[in-house]
């Protein structure tokens, strides 16, 4: 979320109705509200945001349904929407009332992809149940109780290889990194992982080796995971939180 503050529901409400007035000022704009914005108002609208916004990253503009409202994606992931003169922001959903579905959230799930091919399988706890046919990779914390939830929702599950990549997330669970080493360092990795996060049982050993813990961090920044769990699936899309079975089974079969 961007923060700039919250606008009113009143300015929000009052810029999309002006919007869809055809004698209005923002209706003018020629623009077509279908494919890409015009090279120049795309520039000329992050120039007047920059001016607004000096801090803020803003990567790119584009149309949205609603002649002269602009979608701006700003520090790679974050969605806002501006006017054309980019003196009013709205940070918030835009939804198709017709088929009930938001825009707002159907675009920033588009910005989360993951490249799923090129993520570092090395680094990662492998379990294969079944014959592991389908594929999905999971961002845990061994003290993340969202994280044994998904666990719980996997254990059970058949023909999937599942990738557990270690990512404590110490501010919250200060002694995630260390029981995370423990795992990564065990003889068995995914006895070990199974473990702790079923019975509670701690790995044998002092953790003493090389871990993939900073890449994967690193990585996770990178891709916007900011908590735990986190599920990638095949065709890329990046679920945060624990979801059911019957979901994670759903979108297994989505990605088909």
């Amino acid at each position: 979320m961007l923060k700039v503050g919250r606008v009113s529901a009143s300015v929000a409400v009052t810029l999309a109705l002006a919007a869809c007035l055809p004698n209005s000022t923002v209706a003018a704009d020629k623009q077509a509200d279908k494919g890409p914005v015009k090279p120049a108002v795309a520039e000329d609208i992050k120039k007047k945001l920059a001016e607004r916004l000096p801090n803020v990253k803003i990567d790119s503009v584009a149309n949205t349904p609603i002649s002269g409202l602009y979608e701006v994606v700003v520090n790679k992931r974050d969605i806002v929407y501006v006017d054309r003169e980019a003196k009013y922001l709205m940070d918030g959903n835009l939804v198709d009332l017709s088929v009930r579905k938001s825009l707002t959230e159907e675009r920033a799930a588009d910005l989360r992809r993951v490249d799923f091919g090129t993520l570092p399988f090395d680094d990662a706890i492998k379990v294969v149940k079944g014959k592991g046919e389908r594929k999905l990779a999971v961002f845990s914390d061994p003290d993340c109780p969202f994280c044994k939830r998904l666990e719980a929702s996997l254990k059970d599950m058949d023909n999937v290889t599942i990738y557990t990549f270690l990512y404590p997330l110490a501010q919250l669970h200060p002694d995630a990194p260390r029981k995370s080493a423990l795992v990564w360092c065990a003889a068995d990795r995914v006895s070990a992982w199974n473990a702790l996060m079923h019975e509670g049982k701690l790995p044998e050993g002092e953790g003493k080796c090389d871990t993939p813990l900073a890449k994967i961090a690193s990585l996770a920044e990178q891709y916007g995971i900011s908590g735990t769990p986190g599920i990638v699936f095949p065709n890329g899309k990046l679920v945060p939180g624990a979801i059911s079975r019957e979901q994670i089974e759903k979108e297994l079969g989505a990605g088909k």
